[in-house]
């Protein structure tokens, strides 16, 4: 008998996720991870990343209250209005107390809290742009790379990470099931939109475009956050 694991890892989110493997694997190797994990990462990077996230997920949030808006059906507005609680309610206050544990560590201010970074700008509006112009499955693909790719980076560090006041909590909040379950439903219901049949094969290529851009970005969220890239005007 076909079980789900079986199930997820023959489905359109699989595919989409092989096809950006390389990009994957570039975020799994990046040095702010690396150093995260043996805990020799600089506290002002870790500032810096943690209070551009506080600026991006109010943005990843709007995106989420958007596919709520935009849903035709019942099934999504109920997916999209728990992954948005789970933003609100669990991950937000998360790096709220995190950032004042390293602040309290002696973190430097490197400016990450005036305004988004260029990277950070590049990314929301992406993602904004995409929930304004697409619908429910269009804002699916180009969130799921940021849920999914956290909970894949967190299982690979969990027998890494070094016991740090700040670097092993965060690593540790990625572990909890219910972010598992969270990242799970969403895979769960990106599949279903997509099931065989469900989108003709040009929609798949739009899909897998949005999917990829978002993986790219991400990418470029981290390499901002290491090299404490921001406008000049405000590093």
């Amino acid at each position: 008998m076909e079980t789900p694991a079986a199930r997820m890892d023959q489905a359109f989110s699989a595919r989409l996720r092989d096809r950006c493997d390389r990009i994957w694997a570039g975020l799994r190797a990046h040095p702010f991870l690396s150093e995260l994990a043996r805990g020799t990462l600089p506290l002002d990077r870790f500032r810096f990343f943690i209070e551009q996230d506080l600026l991006f997920l109010p943005a990843f949030a709007r995106c989420l209250a958007l596919g709520a808006a935009k849903s035709a059906s019942d099934a999504d507005l109920e997916f999209f209005t728990r992954q948005l609680d789970g933003v609100i309610r669990l991950e937000i206050p998360s790096n709220r107390r995190l950032l004042d544990q390293v602040i309290s560590l002696g973190a430097q201010d490197r400016g990450g809290a005036r305004g988004m970074a260029p990277a950070n700008v590049a990314y929301t509006s992406f993602l904004l742009a995409t929930a304004a112009a697409g619908g429910p499955l269009e804002i699916t693909t180009a969130i799921l790379p940021c849920s999914w790719s956290y909970i894949e980076i967190a299982a690979e560090l969990k027998d890494q990470i070094a016991d740090h006041p700040v670097y092993s909590d965060w690593v540790a909040f990625y572990l909890q099931d219910e972010e598992a379950e969270l990242v799970r439903n969403m895979r769960e219901t990106f599949d279903e939109m997509t099931r065989d049949g469900a989108v003709s094969d040009e929609k798949r290529e739009q899909l897998a475009g949005i999917f990829m851009m978002s993986s790219r970005l991400e990418g470029r969220f981290w390499e901002m956050a290491y090299t404490l890239d921001q406008w000049p005007d405000l590093g």
